[in-house]
């Protein structure tokens, strides 16, 4: 979670003022440099979480149970369910 950092406290007197004269009392966002960006899902379990599921779904896919009976069991429509298959070519 992204949590706000007051300016005076990290940035030295002058650029706060030269920030100010162009964004005074605003919200900034200052995105991270390339070299430390990371990909979605890499901070936390999400993408390990997804992947796992996409693999339970293909799993109830390849054994006979409906894309229907799967879009109803992980609360998604068919139409995702389709998606989720097709990406892996199982659609």
């Amino acid at each position: 979670m992204m949590a706000y950092t007051n300016a005076s406290e990290v940035l030295p007197a002058q650029l706060l003022e030269a920030i100010q004269n162009h964004v005074d009392g605003a919200y900034l966002y200052i995105p991270r440099k390339e070299e430390n960006r990371r990909r979605w899902g890499e901070g936390n379990d999400a993408r390990t979480l997804l992947r796992a599921r996409n693999a339970a779904i293909r799993d109830k896919y390849l054994h006979g149970t409906p894309v229907e009976d799967i879009a109803a069991t992980y609360c998604l429509s068919p139409k995702t369910v389709y998606k989720i298959l097709a990406a892996t070519r199982l659609g």
